[in-house]
C-alpha cells in the first residue's frame, strides 16, 4: 500500500460511516447519462444505496428536493426528469413543474429546495458540493463532453468528492491538469474513477495500473482505441467509397455527428496520453504525433458542408487499402507508445498483428511489460456505445460507493 493510498482509506471509511446512502449528482443527459439513469432506476431493490441528488444538463438542474428525482427511481420514471432538463421551461409550463433560481432568498450559496417538491433551476457546477452535501459518500458522475466541466474535476476531488467519468477532457489533455487531478485527489482523500474514458469500461486502465502495483514496468503499449475507427475499417472494402461508410457509421451513431472529430484522431491521442500517463509516462499534450485522415480541404469546411465534402476522403484511402491489400495487410488505426513516445495514426498490418483482429467497434490493447515481454497481453472488447460506457460508469460509482 503506497502513501496516497494510507492517507486516503481512513478519510473514505470515515465519511461512508456518517451517511450509509452514496449521493450522486449526475451531470450530464445526453445518450450516456440517460442510459445511466436507466441502469440506477433497474437496480433500485439490489445491494449499495445510491441516491441521486442532483442531475444536470448544461442549461437546468433537478436540485436537492425535487420531485423529478425522487420519481426517477420509479419505473420509467427517469423519461420524465430527462425530458423536464432537455425542455426546461417548455417541460415546466406544460406539467406544473416550478422554475426558480438555484439560490434562494435565504441568502448566497444556500441550495434551492423547490416549494412541494417540484422544481427546476438553472445549471450551476459552482453549487454541485452543496447540494451533494457537507458528510457521507459523494460521487460527482461527469457523462459529458464538456471541457468547462472537467475543469472542476480538481475542485471536487480536493472537497473530498468522488469523481467518476466518461469525458476525457480532464486526464487526456495538458499535463498540469492531469498533475492537478492527482494531486486532489491524495488532498481530498477521494477517488477518480476513469474506466470508461477508455475503451467504455474494458480492463484497460486497471490493467495498466495493476501490472505497475505489482512491481510490472509497461515497455510500451499499442491500441485500436476508438470505435468509430475500428468499425469504418472492419467494414472498408476499397470497393465502395470510403464516405459511404462514414456516413452510415454516423448514421448508427458511432461517430460524432461532424465525423471529422473521429477522423482527425484527436479523440485517440487523449486516449493514449491516458494510458501513457498511467503506464508511468508522464507527456505533455503536444508529444503526441497524430497523422490525421482529413484532408485540409475537408478540415476547411463549414460545418453544414462537412457532408458533401466526404468524397474527399476516397482517393487517399483507397490508395492506402490498395498498398496494404497488396502486402496482404490490413488498414486499423492505431495509437502506440514505445521508448517513451506515442504516435496515432493508420497502419497496414499483417494477418496475424495482435491488433489485426476484432469486429465491429471493438478496442483491442496490446501490453508489453517484464511479464509479458515476448507476447503481449491483450485485451479485446465492444470500445463504443452509450450502454457499455453507462455501465462502466455505474461500475466505477458502485466500486467507490462499496469499499
Amino acid at each position: 500500500m503506497n502513501v496516497a493510498t494510507r492517507e486516503i482509506e481512513p478519510r473514505a471509511r470515515a465519511a461512508r460511516a456518517a451517511d450509509g446512502a452514496a449521493r450522486i449528482a449526475l451531470l450530464g443527459v445526453g445518450q450516456v447519462g440517460t442510459a445511466l439513469l436507466q441502469r440506477l432506476a433497474g437496480r433500485r431493490d439490489e445491494p449499495g444505496r445510491l441516491s441521486l441528488a442532483y442531475v444536470a444538463n448544461s442549461q437546468w438542474a433537478a436540485p436537492p428536493g425535487s420531485a423529478l428525482l425522487h420519481e426517477a427511481d420509479a419505473d420509467n420514471g427517469w423519461t420524465s426528469l430527462v425530458e423536464a432538463l432537455r425542455r426546461g421551461p417548455a417541460a415546466a409550463d406544460g406539467a406544473g413543474i416550478q422554475v426558480l433560481p438555484w439560490r434562494d432568498a435565504g441568502g448566497a450559496g444556500a441550495p434551492l429546495r423547490a416549494a412541494g417538491g417540484t422544481g427546476l433551476a438553472p445549471s450551476d457546477l459552482g453549487s454541485v458540493g452543496q447540494a451533494l452535501g457537507g458528510v457521507g459518500t459523494r460521487i460527482v458522475v461527469d457523462a459529458t463532453a464538456s471541457d468547462r466541466v472537467a475543469t472542476h474535476h480538481a475542485d471536487w476531488l480536493a472537497q473530498g468528492i468522488h469523481v467518476v467519468t466518461a469525458c476525457k477532457l480532464a486526464q487526456g489533455t495538458s499535463l498540469p491538469r492531469w498533475q492537478q487531478i492527482q494531486a486532489a485527489r491524495v488532498r481530498g482523500g477521494s477517488e477518480y474513477g476513469d474506466a470508461a474514458t477508455v475503451g467504455a469500461g474494458l480492463p484497460l486502465l486497471r490493467s495498466i495500473r495493476d501490472l505497475r502495483a505489482g512491481g510490472d514496468r509497461v515497455h510500451a503499449i499499442a491500441g485500436v482505441l476508438s470505435g468509430s475507427l475500428a468499425w469504418l475499417f472492419n467494414h472498408y472494402d476499397g470497393l465502395r467509397p470510403f464516405s459511404g461508410f462514414v456516413r452510415q457509421a454516423r448514421e448508427a451513431g458511432y461517430t460524432e455527428p461532424d465525423p471529422r472529430e473521429d477522423l482527425s484522431g484527436e479523440d485517440v491521442r487523449r486516449k493514449i496520453l491516458i494510458l501513457a500517463r498511467a503506464a508511468g509516462h508522464a507527456l505533455e499534450s503536444d508529444a503526441v504525433e497524430v497523422e490525421s485522415l482529413v484532408p485540409a480541404a475537408l478540415a476547411a469546411c463549414a460545418r453544414e458542408d462537412v457532408d458533401a465534402a466526404l468524397p474527399l476522403l476516397d482517393a487517399q484511402l483507397r490508395e492506402r487499402f490498395a498498398e496494404a491489400r497488396k502486402e496482404g495487410a490490413k488498414l486499423r488505426f492505431v495509437a502506440r507508445l514505445e521508448h517513451g513516445r506515442a504516435r496515432v495514426g493508420l497502419e497496414a498490418l499483417a494477418d496475424d498483428h495482435p491488433l489485426a483482429g476484432g469486429a465491429g467497434t471493438d478496442n483491442r490493447l496490446a501490453i508489453w511489460s517484464d511479464r509479458y515481454s515476448e507476447q503481449p497481453l491483450v485485451i479485446q472488447g465492444p470500445g463504443a456505445g452509450a450502454g457499455v460506457t453507462a455501465a462502466a460508469l455505474l461500475d466505477d460509482v458502485l466500486r467507490i460507493s462499496t469499499r
